[in-house]
């Protein structure tokens, strides 16, 4: 589709799940990662291996960024200023606060490139399977010229309006995605409490009322402690920290996501930082047994 390579800056789950879809399609892909493993693993994968964040986007014209936070991104954006021409469009799939990306997006407009937050729910491994919505602020145009692209990532991608709106819709979603988690592993845990089965725990949960898809995603992650990171725990703790402030921006009170935040925190501190999302229920189980 694409005459040049597309730009990857940022190889961990999401980036090299990234490259995947985009190397499915036959785009040629150059990517970066400070990390030498996360280089290695994308060309083992068919794209290529760039030296530095500014050599990426010296041969790419658009450039999808997927970085931990808005901090880095912003670090990223100056370090590859230089070698950006006007008409680059940079895809930022990070979740970030929206405020920054507002920032970030007027920043770089003044040198005629355009910047979307492009942010991604679901899964590194749902992301492979194309089986992820895409929220997506910026500008019309750009979104429109991109749309290809976008496609070999989602068939779902919803242009909210302008810059800052898919990082602000990405942390609503976080929010009630994060609590229905944490209320799956507060329900199993106090199951198991009163001696019933795990496993019927969930079958019931699944057929009833109470059904969200997170029972399907993470309930036998869960069951079976089985923590190999989809998305990292810590990084939704990281989430809810935005959620909050967020919310302090707004004046609006998140008592739930406040009681989420002290949860997770307890998880990390239980060692779970680098685990998937769904040791969540570690903390639950850990409240539980020590009354």
């Amino acid at each position: 589709m694409s005459t040049s390579p597309i730009g990857l800056i940022g190889a961990g789950l999401l980036g090299q799940s990234l490259a995947h879809c985009l190397l499915q399609s036959d785009e040629t892909v150059i990517g970066f990662d400070i990390d030498q493993q996360r280089c290695l693993e994308l060309t083992e994968q068919g794209a290529q291996a760039a030296t530095s964040t500014t050599d990426v986007c010296q041969q790419a014209r658009i450039i999808f960024l997927s970085l931990p936070d808005s901090t880095v991104v912003a670090e990223v954006v100056e370090q590859i200023r230089p070698a950006l021409q006007p008409g680059d469009i940079i895809i930022d799939t990070t979740t970030g606060n929206p405020r920054d990306t507002r920032n970030i997006c007027q920043s770089l407009a003044v040198d005629g490139v355009t910047y979307l937050d492009a942010t991604i729910v679901g899964s590194s491994v749902q992301v492979r399977s194309r089986e992820v919505l895409m929220l997506i602020g910026g500008e019309s145009s750009a979104v429109a010229r991109c749309q290809p692209l976008l496609e070999t990532i989602s068939d779902h991608a919803l242009h909210l309006g302008a810059s800052g709106a898919g990082a602000t819709m990405k942390l609503i979603v976080n929010l009630v995605l994060g609590l229905n988690r944490a209320v799956l592993a507060e329900g199993l845990s106090l199951g198991e409490a009163c001696g019933l089965e795990a496993s019927e725990i969930l079958s019931v949960l699944q057929q009833s009322p109470a059904y969200s898809r997170v029972m399907d995603t993470k309930g036998s992650k869960m069951i079976q402690q089985e923590f190999t990171p989809q998305a990292r725990l810590a990084q939704h703790l990281k989430d809810v920290h935005l959620i909050l402030g967020l919310g302090d921006e707004h004046s609006q009170k998140l008592p739930l996501s406040q009681v989420h935040q002290s949860l997770l925190e307890h998880a990390v501190e239980l060692g779970y930082a680098e685990a998937d999302n769904s040791a969540v229920i570690m903390a639950s189980r850990s409240q539980s047994n020590s009354k």
